[in-house]
């Protein structure tokens, strides 16, 4: 069988892309991907106008502390995307295992609709994106396909992704871009209630990736506010620092928070508190290609969060996690990878919190496919 190309090259992804969509994933497929419809017909395509994905994952999972075991579907979408000429592009991108009920009427857009939208590239400087989009924040796991996660971290388990809204990206050179995005914020949880709701509850992000030293080094940061009731806001900071070598790729990425309304809902189902929430998050993560069709990830994660100016609950809540998983690549121009993975983690509560009987740790290990399944 022949060498099947996983490891990065220089990561020499288009900027635009990346914030366009989402990145392809250290450790993954980086060759070009045959579709079922040229294996059958054995004809090659010849446009990019219509793409036809079915990502799908699935695996045996076993868990302790419960001890659980079950076998899972984890990821099942449906994803069209293509493009016309250099300047109109689409992508279109819905969860078949996700609810379809409506997120707000202003939106109008079901929850397992994860993306619906349309890009116009004026030149090789300006381009704007409109519909359902990932939203840009920095970091380099955020702005990972899905597909491609065993474990996120808490700050990212309870964040939302997608909103609707518009970007605006201008390269000013090559290697370096900058982006404004404005979404729907939607503000209908629990801890909202009590709270007049604000008649424009957007989100606003502005957006820096940098593609430096030919790709080895990278960046993604991005800095914005969520408005969460009328004079209420959510304020958040992200920054990913990426290392792209030929077999190895390494990322640190870190995410801050200070919420005037607990957004993410950990603190507040956790205490009650609800304004005045500070959350701070590391990820550090490196994929290894030891050998042809081979990919090693090793993962750590540590969070924390407070109640601001409450010297007892400072770092109240302290998460460590980590993460480990071999991956085998056995089919050359297949998206297709069978995985061994190990999560663990390990939450902690200060005695000052009253939670300290709830610490604990937790671990988890599956066993299955990723399949990103090229029809069309």
């Amino acid at each position: 069988m022949k060498k099947v190309i996983i490891c990065l090259a220089a990561i020499s992804f288009s900027l635009s892309a990346a914030a366009q969509g989402e990145t392809i994933p250290d450790g993954g497929h980086h060759e070009r991907i045959q579709s079922l419809w040229e294996l059958a017909t054995k004809q090659e395509k010849k446009n990019d106008a219509f793409n036809l994905y079915l990502n799908f994952s699935g695996s045996f999972r076993e868990t302790i502390n419960p001890f659980t075991s079950a076998f899972q579907a984890k990821h099942l979408s449906l994803e069209i995307q293509g493009a016309f000429g250099k300047h109109l592009s689409y992508q279109f991108r819905h969860r078949l295992n996700r609810p379809w009920w409506t997120e707000g009427q202003e939106d109008n857009f079901a929850k397992a609709t994860e993306i619906a939208m349309v890009g116009w590239k004026f030149n090789e400087h300006l381009a704007i994106n409109m519909g359902k989009m990932r939203q840009i924040w920095g970091g380099f796991e955020f702005n990972e396909n899905p597909l491609y996660i065993y474990q996120y971290s808490e700050f990212l388990e309870n964040m939302e992704f997608y909103g609707t809204g518009l970007m605006l990206s201008w390269h000013p050179a090559p290697s370096h871009e900058l982006a404004v995005m404005v979404t729907n914020n939607f503000t209908s949880q629990p801890q909202y209630k009590g709270f007049e709701k604000s008649d424009h509850p957007f989100t606003y992000i502005l957006n820096w990736n940098g593609r430096m030293f030919g790709g080895k080094f990278n960046t993604r940061w991005a800095a914005g506010a969520q408005t969460m009731a009328k004079g209420q806001y959510s304020f958040i900071a992200t920054a990913g620092q990426q290392l792209a070598l030929r077999r190895f790729q390494f990322h640190v990425d870190y995410m801050g928070e200070y919420d005037q309304i607990d957004r993410l809902g950990i603190v507040s189902g956790e205490l009650g508190f609800n304004t005045g929430i500070l959350y701070h998050t590391f990820v550090a993560k490196a994929n290894w290609q030891f050998a042809p069709q081979w990919n090693l990830m090793g993962k750590g994660m540590y969070e924390v969060a407070s109640v601001h100016n409450n010297e007892f609950l400072m770092n109240y809540h302290l998460t460590i996690g980590w993460a480990a998983s071999v991956e085998f690549f056995p089919w050359k121009g297949q998206d297709l990878r069978f995985f061994l993975n190990y999560v663990g983690r390990d939450l902690h509560y200060t005695q000052a919190s009253g939670l300290a009987g709830k610490n604990g740790i937790n671990h988890r290990v599956e066993l299955g496919f990723i399949y990103r399944i090229k029809a069309y």
